[in-house]
């Protein structure tokens, strides 16, 4: 495939506002760089840490630890990478798209597939972990309720305009982040000063149960399989670029900064949880998603009020997720039909700028998850966890080799350059194959297979009998102009 130069992307300039074809309008810039940075974060930083480490710890034990850091290096080639390329083309779609122009339309199409079912499953993955955290303060209540009561909350948020949603999950955000930061200065006092009542327990848990590496160190590596979960996310850096009132400056920013926060976060969060609950039972919970590691530490303590409060906080962090992600099905899924690779009417738009019929589409985790919980299957929150990391693992590749691509195509004009450059994508993509290796191993890895091979089988097929014939290589070529209009 010949790629078009960087010129023939500014020949015809859209107009962003301009009705499109089919009635629809194009998207709105309304984002500022702090509400993008904080819209990736908000995806990025949810449940993966609050709820979902309990397993990464009972597979790794302390050991976890070197995951989660060996995690953020691979999500920092992919959010890196992902970032040089949107701050040269801010485009709808996002990576998707670029796939699409830099690779082939097939796997731009699949891409944009893929993630949107991504964005689905941790939309209902997240609301079954708020409705679980609900719980904690009143049982009775059923998951599938809680589901329901704040699925119509994010719907709310989602259906506004861009602004308004950039405004609250930049407040959303911005209380897991600082709440995320004080309890890691807590948890360091704890650690290394203690309190009257608790005494420093220092690093001693790190190592008094068998050792830092309790199982060996192969399952470092297998709890990789649950730790990229918690770095899903950062692919909106990318999909918010088509909606930044300054995408240059915006992206460069959100992408420095957004992967060093989340590593920062991820890696002491652990460490500190890891030495004030002794690990067994730090992975104890992970039967019962109504607690977590952080409301444990602060249980043991025996703070007045603190586990309510940091209860609270997890809620806000997973709601939080849960918005981010209906936001980026919505986008993604109006970006397909705007290339004509779904139905013309998810392209449609209200008035606002928003993407009804996209976000009505993307409800499809919300009413997956309140089914599956009112049924009563069990491991809900892990069987929909695996599935999302299966199918991020074939986003994030084609990302990267994306990023390939681009590089040795000589296109300049973006406002950073990832460190490394295709060197430092390829050995982001080794990782990413050995986070793939474990569904040899790991039993709901091999369940998401069983789900993710047959729907990447049924896209192909799609594709060939009815995608490539409504392919106009036009639609794509707006998505370039109309982003390098506002360049």
């Amino acid at each position: 495939m010949n790629t078009p130069s960087p010129s023939s992307a500014s020949s015809a300039p859209t107009d962003p506002g301009r009705p499109a074809e089919g009635g629809h309008q194009g998207l709105a810039r309304s984002l500022g760089h702090g509400q993008m940075a904080m819209i990736a974060m908000g995806s990025a930083l949810g449940t993966g840490l609050f709820l979902g480490s309990g397993q990464a710890i009972g597979i790794a034990g302390p050991a976890v630890i070197i995951s989660f850091a060996l995690g953020s290096l691979i999500a920092a080639s992919v959010a890196l990478a992902m970032g040089e390329m949107a701050s040269r083309h801010p485009v709808r779609g996002g990576f998707g798209t670029l796939a699409a122009r830099y690779l082939s339309p097939f796997w731009g199409y699949l891409s944009r597939w893929l993630y949107w079912i991504v964005t689905v499953s941790v939309t209902g993955a997240e609301l079954v972990a708020c409705a679980a955290y609900l719980s904690y303060w009143v049982p009775a209540i059923p998951i599938w309720a809680g589901i329901i009561l704040f699925a119509a909350v994010i719907l709310g948020i989602n259906l506004s305009s861009v602004g308004s949603f950039g405004a609250v999950e930049f407040v959303l955000s911005s209380i897991k982040v600082i709440a995320v930061f004080v309890f890691i200065v807590i948890g360091l006092v704890l650690v290394f000063f203690g309190m009257p009542s608790a005494p420093a327990l220092g690093l001693v848990e790190l190592t008094a149960d068998g050792g830092f590496a309790p199982m060996g160190w192969a399952p470092v590596w297998i709890a990789l399989s649950v730790v990229m979960f918690s770095f899903g996310g950062i692919e909106l850096l990318s999909i918010t670029a088509a909606e930044a009132k300054d995408p240059a400056r915006s992206i460069r920013t959100a992408a420095r900064t957004t992967i060093v926060r989340l590593a920062f976060f991820y890696v002491f969060c652990i460490g500190i949880v890891l030495c004030l609950v002794p690990w067994r039972e730090a992975a104890d919970i992970e039967d019962d998603v109504a607690t977590s590691p952080f409301v444990m530490v602060f249980d043991r303590i025996g703070i007045p009020g603190a586990a309510d409060i940091t209860n609270l906080l997890v809620l806000i962090a997973a709601l939080s997720a849960a918005n981010a992600n209906l936001y980026a099905g919505s986008r993604m899924i109006h970006s397909l039909a705007s290339d004509g690779l779904a139905p013309r009417f998810a392209a449609y738009t209200t008035a606002r700028r928003v993407p009804v019929v996209g976000i009505a589409l993307s409800c499809i985790g919300l009413v997956g998850a309140a089914l599956l919980a009112f049924s009563g299957v069990g491991g809900v929150f892990g069987y929909m966890m695996s599935l999302v990391v299966f199918a991020v693992i074939m986003v994030w590749a084609l990302i990267l080799a994306t990023y390939i691509r681009f590089r040795r195509s000589g296109i300049t004009g973006g406002t950073f350059r990832m460190p490394g450059g295709i060197l430092a994508a390829a050995l982001g993509m080794v990782g990413l194959l050995a986070v793939f290796a474990t569904i040899a191993v790991r039993p709901s890895m091999q369940i998401a297979a069983l789900v993710g091979v047959p729907a990447v089988l049924a896209a192909t097929v799609l594709y060939v009998v009815v995608g490539r014939r409504r392919i106009d290589p036009g639609d794509i070529q707006d998505a370039f102009d109309e982003a390098e209009s506002m360049r």
